[in-house]
């Protein structure tokens, strides 16, 4: 117990002293804008990933539409941020229950299907998401929401990045998180040992929609303006990515590869369309020469090993 605790005290410490050298250095201008911006890409980037990873990697469901759950947290954050005139706060909360409750409505009937056919269904939800919001003039339509007030700083990304990974990974390391594991592995198998697994399908798509909600709102907060393209089908593609080149079922793997990638791409816009030639023969000599990604399965453990199995065994 005294070794769990030294660990989350020493973690708490370092989380903090990040955030304070993140606010120095913006503070005193050391941060520019540009490196500001990259900095605010990174951070949605990280939560994206890892939300897609809790569908994807860790319960087993290959889905193509996580750019619409992103897409609903957006638009929700900017109308009642911009329209409302409502704090931030509530819109970030709104985004991530509205998104959270598209994930269950969608889940419900697609999550019963399984490989292409799931991809399939969650990308024609993308599609619906995106068309809909191009024929509401309420949200600005295909000329796009502008507007909306920029309240995302380094605060607001950093303090939900942290959140995300850690109620992401806690909820991975509980019981409820090795049940869609046990379904990722094996889903008849989870289904014989008990395991209701239509529910934790749902449970795990309607979490990862949350995060990704969030992610839309700190997104459209930042950017002052969006438009129904930027959450297109790409968009879905480009955050599976990230995943799948950091390491399906890894944390760390989700937070390296959107770093990775998101740098990569930054250094390359200087060289027209010649950067998606090479930004695609980095990812292909990835899954070559390291097909589980990165980081492979690496996890974050806030238990030690012992204490995990003894948490998990006491739950179940």
């Amino acid at each position: 117990m005294k070794s769990f605790n030294k660990r989350h005290i020493i973690m708490t410490i370092a989380i903090i002293a990040i955030y304070l050298l993140g606010k120095i250095l913006i503070d005193v201008g050391l941060i520019d804008s540009y490196l500001q911006l990259n900095i605010m890409v990174i951070g949605i980037n990280i939560i994206l990933a890892v939300s897609l990873n809790l569908i994807t990697g860790f319960t087993g469901q290959f889905t193509l539409g996580h750019a619409a759950f992103m897409a609903i947290g957006a638009y929700t954050s900017a109308v009642i941020t911009a329209k409302l005139n409502l704090p931030f706060i509530v819109g970030i909360i709104a985004a991530g229950l509205m998104a959270a409750i598209a994930g269950v409505l969608i889940g419900i009937p697609t999550l019963r299907l399984k490989g292409d056919y799931l991809a399939i269904a969650t990308l024609g939800f993308g599609e619906i998401i995106r068309i809909l919001a191009l024929n509401t003039d309420y949200i600005g339509g295909a000329i796009g929401f502008n507007d909306i007030p920029q309240y995302t700083n380094w605060t607001w990304i950093y303090s939900m990045v942290v959140l995300t990974i850690v109620l992401i990974t806690n909820f991975i390391n509980s019981y409820h998180g090795r049940a869609c594991i046990s379904i990722r592995e094996n889903e008849i198998a989870a289904e014989a040992m008990g395991i209701n697994t239509t529910f934790y399908k749902v449970l795990a798509f309607a979490i990862g929609a949350f995060f990704a909600g969030i992610a839309g709102a700190l997104y459209a907060n930042y950017f002052y303006f969006i438009k129904p393209d930027s959450f297109g089908f790409m968009k879905s593609i480009d955050i599976l990515v990230i995943v799948v080149f950091g390491g399906m079922g890894s944390i760390p793997g989700s937070i390296v590869g959107a770093i990775a990638l998101t740098v990569i791409s930054t250094f390359l816009q200087s060289i027209g369309n010649l950067r998606m030639v090479i930004y695609a023969v980095i990812l292909f000599l990835i899954m070559l020469y390291r097909p589980s990604g990165l980081m492979g399965k690496t996890e974050i453990k806030f238990l030690k090993k012992k204490e995990a199995k003894k948490y998990v065994s006491a739950k179940s």
